[in-house]
């Protein structure tokens, strides 16, 4: 990045964070309630705005693209922990553009988050604080686009975090939509390593046995076995799925040295908080049907045939167990855990041709 579009870059970032905050160039407030976007007064333009909102007392990084504000909000909870795709959502998801105003968030603890608002050395993450945030971010977004709600997304551990979301402000949003959903974190990781544990044998892959030899049956209360398993998920689920485009890049803003090494940073600090150091992290307290099956949403279910890391059989029995106004499942046969184009246009269709008719009152 030049030193000019990192100034560029840098003036638009205090810009937005003065518009959430409603302060000046000073820094002094100068009202509470959030600030319209320009691109929403008058006639409806194209939105392209990304900096750092304000949200559950820290700055948090934002991004919000679409082709005209009139497009509904699509708020999309992105994996990890610590995983944000804010660098590549134009190369992936930019032909969603057309008809949403596409929201990528850096949550606490990642990213350019991370970057900005460094965690304090004993500060803990939780699905409750981070589901606050969100919720938060959901309100902020509907009040600063002009919308009644915005639509939910969550993938792999954002569907955890979505549905603590959904479940407990449904009011915020039209519908949820999930891929990769994970259910249950003792019964997933169960399934998962049975599974992997059943391929490897049926190939006499010694190496592969070795590692789930010495990781053992889960739960574990090693961080460095999770590690280990995901890289053997990784290996089969090549075998049998489609693999991501090549067109899909970062944008060069997040490969800055700065940018990197704070995606780096995130993504370990988030890890560790996601297993914990003995077995005792986030995941430890997934458990998606105690929070109840009920939605007074609609709910969209886009699942990879080849998941091992969250298997779809998982998310198929919770998926009969919800009743919701609609719901719906989709089921992909070229796709695993992570996303790929099939996984994508997929998306892209239940947005399209389900979720979109639900937002015309805006």
């Amino acid at each position: 990045m030049t030193r000019l579009s990192a100034l560029a870059l840098g003036l638009a970032v205090l810009a937005w964070v003065a518009q959430a905050n409603g302060a000046d160039a000073s820094g002094k407030s100068m009202q509470s309630k959030v600030s319209v976007s320009p691109s929403c007064k008058g006639r409806p333009a194209k939105v392209d705005d990304e900096g750092f909102v304000v949200i559950g007392g820290i700055e948090q990084w934002v991004t919000a693209k679409g082709d005209s504000c009139a497009n509904p909000i699509l708020l999309f909870i992105s994996g990890g922990p610590g995983n944000p795709l804010s660098g590549i959502s134009d190369s992936v998801y930019g032909e969603g553009q057309r008809d949403f105003i596409i929201v990528q968030w850096d949550q606490r603890g990642s990213g350019m988050t991370y970057g900005r608002s460094p965690p304090a050395p004993d500060e803990k993450l939780t699905i409750e604080r981070m589901a606050q945030d969100g919720n938060e971010l959901a309100g902020y977004l509907a009040k600063r686009y002009g919308k009644r709600k915005v639509i939910l997304w969550g993938s792999s551990w954002g569907s955890i975090l979505a549905v603590h979301m959904a479940k407990a402000h449904p009011e915020l949003f039209y519908a949820y939509v999930g891929t990769s959903q994970v259910v249950n974190s003792v019964e997933t990781q169960s399934e998962s390593y049975k599974k992997l544990l059943a391929l490897a044998t049926s190939t006499d892959d010694k190496d592969a046995l070795a590692v789930l030899e010495q990781v053992g049956s889960p739960p574990w209360t090693d961080p460095r076995s999770f590690g280990k398993v995901r890289r053997i998920i990784r290996k089969y689920e090549a075998k049998v799925t489609l693999p991501p485009p090549d067109t899909w890049h970062r944008a060069p803003a997040y490969t800055t040295p700065k940018a990197e090494a704070d995606y780096e940073a995130g993504e370990d600090y988030s890890f560790l908080n996601f297993v914990g150091m003995h077995g005792d992290g986030m995941l430890s307290q997934v458990d998606l049907p105690k929070l109840g099956t009920d939605f007074v949403i609609p709910v969209f279910f886009i699942e990879g045939a080849h998941d091992l890391l969250a298997p779809p059989e998982m998310a198929r029995r919770y998926y009969e167990a919800i009743s919701a106004p609609q719901k719906d499942w989709v089921l992909l046969e070229h796709s695993g855990h992570d996303p790929n184009q099939e996984v994508v246009d997929a998306e892209y269709k239940v947005l399209r041709e389900r979720v979109l008719p639900l937002t015309r009152d805006r």
